[in-house]
């Protein structure tokens, strides 16, 4: 397995955020985590990425213990890292967003994604690399944060609701992209709408206060009735 998180609890100043979070990720695979907003699903991969810090628990990937180091560290050790609301780089052109990715990455095993492979992935990208990102749709901004991931050259790539404000048609090439990138890597995926979810998932978590409260296959997301758990 590629990621191991052990019995990860985290704070608020007195509010208990996360509670014993148990979380493993099978190479290659999708793992989705569910639940209503505010029950602490960006708070799970805050804490795994090293923005907010853990109480107690460990975070081990291709066993190499995370637990205590620097986000760049993590990322250096393989994380890639969408966060919700992108945080492309505005005032950038595409490919400096592009570059900085690159620069930032894991050095050593032999890159799994060049810019031509990005641009492969996203067509629109190449033919708007020398346009200022700021001036991109949100589902431009959107493939943008998820091509500068690639280009640290992760082992697992985690993706905080990118299917957010964004169109339609590119939902449809976002799950076309994690598809195809199953197998080449992990992918840990932080989700409230159930039929995208559905999609991608070879496994799944379900968040409810900070807990895990259930957790199975992809394919049995219908059949555990998990939409009670995150439908409004």
């Amino acid at each position: 397995m590629a990621l191991h998180l052990r019995g990860i609890n985290q704070y608020y100043g007195g509010s208990h955020t996360l509670r014993d979070v148990e979380l493993s990720l099978q190479d290659g695979s999708c793992t989705v985590v569910l639940g209503r907003n505010g029950v602490g699903k960006t708070t799970l991969l805050k804490s795994l990425m090293g923005v907010l810090p853990i109480r107690s628990g460990e975070i081990a990937l291709d066993g190499q213990d995370l637990t205590r180091l620097a986000t760049h560290q993590r990322v250096a050790a393989g994380l890639g890292y969408v966060p919700q609301g992108r945080d492309i780089f505005a005032e950038l052109t595409v490919q400096q967003n592009l570059e900085v990715g690159a620069c930032g990455g894991r050095a050593g095993p032999r890159r799994r994604f060049g810019f031509d492979e990005v641009y492969q992935l996203f067509p629109v990208l190449k033919t708007m690399r020398a346009r200022l990102a700021g001036n991109l749709s949100g589902g431009q901004q959107q493939q943008l944060a998820i091509g500068r991931a690639l280009l640290t050259n992760p082992s697992v790539l985690v993706l905080d609701e990118p299917t957010e404000g964004i169109q339609p048609s590119i939902v449809q090439d976002i799950e076309r992209v994690i598809q195809s990138l199953k197998g080449t890597l992990s992918i840990l995926l932080v989700e409230q709408y159930f039929d995208f979810a559905q999609s991608v998932a070879d496994d799944y978590v379900v968040l409810v206060r900070g807990q895990v409260v259930a957790s199975g296959k992809g394919e049995h997301m219908r059949r555990d009735n998990v939409l009670r758990w995150i439908a409004v």
